[in-house]
């Protein structure tokens, strides 16, 4: 279970230079005035305390990457880290993904992570899952034309209903996988979350797609 409350964690994330305070007034100007380059943007979506953000931040310098959470005690983990690291092209928002229309403009984002969403189980919050169609089309808003989702889960019923709600949305799903670690090809790169290595050494297979309309 997540850690939401930790004494003075949205202080702490208040004033770090890590966190993008009033992020509506940087709409359409990431490039220009968070990161000050031209680089691509990459959202993770839930990115919890950061691990696979971070290590994709890592990787690729010539990328900006925004992680978007909206519990303060786990972004408190990825700050702490964060201050470690100092990887110029991070930065976080604590926010929830509902409102990422009014922060980011259209076609300001590249790609969009969701890594092991909450499942949300109970059809009547069906609309909260991040992988559905009242999400897909928030991201059809903000991403470039040829932009991508890429969707990554243990959970078979969460990851079965974010497949039947690609075409009901107008996306097209250009790869899958129902066992990530064992599929040569698209597991080539792959950069792992916490959820995914703790679930991954259980023997749970992970699934995985990348969508684009």
């Amino acid at each position: 279970m997540r850690l939401r409350n930790i004494a003075g964690s949205r202080e702490v994330i208040a004033d770090s230079d890590f966190t993008i305070k009033d992020p509506q007034t940087k709409k359409g100007l990431f490039k220009k005035e968070v990161f000050e380059n031209d680089n691509p943007i990459h959202l993770e979506i839930g990115m919890g305390k950061g691990r696979f953000l971070m290590d994709m931040a890592s990787l690729h310098p010539d990328i900006n990457y925004v992680g978007i959470e909206k519990y303060s005690s786990v972004l408190l983990r990825a700050i702490q880290k964060q201050e470690q690291l100092l990887l110029p092209n991070v930065r976080f928002i604590r926010m929830d993904a509902e409102l990422i229309t009014e922060v980011f403009a259209p076609g300001e984002v590249d790609r969009i992570y969701l890594n092991f969403s909450d499942p949300w189980p109970k059809d009547r919050h069906a609309k909260r899952r991040l992988p559905s169609r009242e999400f897909l089309r928030r991201y059809d808003r903000i991403l470039v034309p040829d932009g991508v989702v890429e969707f990554k889960t243990d959970n078979r019923e969460l990851f079965d209903f974010a497949l039947e709600e690609i075409e009901p949305a107008g996306w097209t799903l250009n790869r899958v996988t129902y066992d990530l670690h064992n599929d040569t090809d698209m597991n080539g790169g792959n950069v792992m979350t916490e959820y995914e290595e703790r679930f991954s050494k259980l023997g749970n297979p992970i699934y995985k797609y990348i969508i684009s309309r």
